[in-house]
């Protein structure tokens, strides 16, 4: 604790908001506090949010994966158009042409 200075004294005890430790620097005649986890600032009055970012390993695995199954939905489209053309191409007779639907013919 030699770094950090020596405790305040009990009046100055609360100077530090939030669950901070106050220490006095006697070198330079200054309060110092030592913020707990969630709190930031001179006097640890400021909320700090926890942020996650990703690292370049992670971003790296993201972008690979985002990659992968945009490929993948590019080879079932291209699958599912020359299925349906195949289908279409074998039987070009059952297009509209009336039959299954009960049309009757009618010859006059």
């Amino acid at each position: 604790m030699a770094e950090l200075g020596t405790p305040c004294d009990p009046q100055d005890a609360t100077y530090c908001m939030n669950g901070g430790t106050c220490y006095k620097i006697p070198s330079m005649d200054k309060i110092s506090c030592v913020c707990s986890e969630s709190y930031k600032g001179s006097r640890c009055e400021q909320y700090q949010l926890f942020s996650y970012s990703l690292d370049e390993q992670d971003k790296g695995l993201l972008a690979a994966v985002v990659i992968l199954v945009i490929l993948v939905l590019v080879v079932l489209a291209v699958i599912i158009y020359y299925v349906q053309k195949m289908v279409k191409e074998r039987n070009p007779n059952q297009q509209n042409n009336g039959q299954g639907y009960g049309w009757v013919k009618s010859t006059v």
